[in-house]
């Protein structure tokens, strides 16, 4: 999975904490991201980044630069999975608590769309460079 942006290693250290993601280790030869992102020439560093799922099960999430911004809302986004199983109070209370968590890394709650006859409630968020995703 790729997502355009701005800033793709503070995204995807983002996204890591959010998913329990890990980053990769750097390149051979290389002791840390930042000496080899300094060894590439000026218009190449920092141009992605990558994180996975440490238990091998999730997608492999990509990070590449790009240089413009973001304008619209997403066509596709991630459901952070916190309530499942969950219903009512329990489940408000249980997203709520992660909602907190994820606003101390820098996302941003947009609206809780509250539960309905269809649908169990659901938070609608924003990660550090505006990308919409649900805390379901």
């Amino acid at each position: 999975m790729t997502f355009d942006c701005a800033e793709p290693e503070r995204v995807a250290r983002f996204w890591c904490e959010v998913l329990g993601y890990v980053a990769p280790p750097p390149p051979e030869g290389f002791a840390t991201w930042d000496e080899y992102n300094q060894s590439l020439p000026p218009e190449k560093r920092d141009s992605w980044f990558a994180c996975s799922d440490p238990s091998g099960v999730g997608p492999r999430l990509y990070f590449q630069r790009v240089p413009e911004g973001k304008v619209a809302k997403n066509r596709v986004h991630l459901d952070v999975r916190a309530g499942i199983g969950l219903v009512g109070e329990e489940r408000l209370a249980t997203l709520e608590a992660e909602c907190a968590r994820l606003v101390a890394l820098g996302a941003v709650r947009v609206r809780l769309l509250p539960a309905d006859e269809e649908n169990e409630s659901c938070i609608v968020m924003q990660d550090v460079e505006g990308n919409e995703f649900c805390l379901d």
